[in-house]
């Protein structure tokens, strides 16, 4: 496949940056993201407490499980892809929100020591990234580059880690199980950290039958990026949420996904560059959370 862009978000050059993203939103969907600014060193504790977690015994792990969006999803908990026959898909997870609603499920302290705070102060440097990215969008979509902060979808975002853990071969002989199977993701934009080992495919063209489906290389120190439904729908369709999915993986894998996703009131409507006479709005306005709300619905069958 043509290699996906990399994309640097502290390059001097923020009209050539900002010419990048578009092109790279518009063609692909998903690009690499280098310099980002989220320190290294973390990262690697972020999968080292991810590790840590994952390999507590199910019981343990069932005590976080998953309320408000927040905490533990078992094993073919989520069925990403409802259009398969399959009982899930073959990843567990963990969600951490907005730190300051206190929604949040934690380990103890005693059995994962410095788990809260290095997942915090993930969450806190992954929001900065993304917010420093949004406004280079903003500039790609010939909008002022704090667009997205004057209109109130910074203020308060709602935004999710989502530690994923793929177990690896489970001797299934089905062929309808993945790991995640194929989906778009729902927001605006996700930053997406792995551990090398690879299963993440996209899928550019998503009306094309057959599918095809290509291969993205991790690249180290890099986020794979990409833009979420929410961001194509503001954008009438110019920039693509791309499908993706993560195949069976033969050894085990974790990454660390990270959605920005605006505040819960901020209303998605087309925006006003991308729309023209010749190209009115598609989708009528909607309020962010009623929207993911009726998305999540439909992932969890709740």
């Amino acid at each position: 496949m043509d290699e996906l862009p990399v994309i640097d978000l502290f390059s001097p050059d923020r009209f050539s940056t900002a010419n990048s993203v578009r092109q790279a939103c518009i063609e692909h969907g998903f690009f690499y993201l280098v310099n980002h600014g989220v320190d290294e060193e973390l990262v690697k504790k972020v999968f080292e407490q991810s590790s840590n977690f994952f390999s507590l015994p199910i019981e343990d792990k069932m005590k976080l499980a998953r309320k408000n969006h927040r905490g533990y999803a078992a094993l073919y908990a989520e069925k990403l892809d409802p259009t398969l026959s399959s009982k899930g898909d073959s990843k567990e997870s963990f969600y951490i929100g907005p730190l300051a609603d206190d929604l949040n499920q934690w380990p103890l302290q005693e059995d994962l020591p410095s788990w809260k705070s290095t997942m915090e102060t993930y969450y806190q440097q992954a929001l900065s990234a993304g917010t420093k990215l949004l406004s280079v969008i903003a500039l790609s979509l010939k909008l002022d580059e704090d667009f997205f902060e004057k209109m109130g979808a910074l203020n308060e975002p709602y935004s999710f880690i989502r530690l994923l853990h793929y177990p690896g071969d489970l001797g299934s002989s089905s062929e309808d199980i993945y790991g995640a199977s194929a989906h778009s993701d729902y927001g605006m934009i996700t930053l997406l950290a792995t551990d090398g080992v690879p299963g993440l495919q996209i899928c550019r063209d998503k009306s094309k039958q057959p599918q095809v489906w290509e291969d993205v290389p991790s690249m180290t120190g890099a986020f794979v990026v990409n833009i979420g439904d929410m961001m194509e729908r503001w954008t009438n369709c110019l920039f693509r949420s791309t499908l993706h999915r993560v195949l069976p993986p033969r050894q085990e894998r974790y990454s660390v996904a990270f959605f920005m996703d605006p505040n819960k009131d901020c209303i998605v409507e087309c925006l006003e560059s991308c729309c023209s006479e010749a190209c009115p709005p598609r989708f009528p306005p909607i309020k962010s959370s009623d929207y993911l709300r009726e998305r999540l619905r439909l992932t969890y069958g709740s």
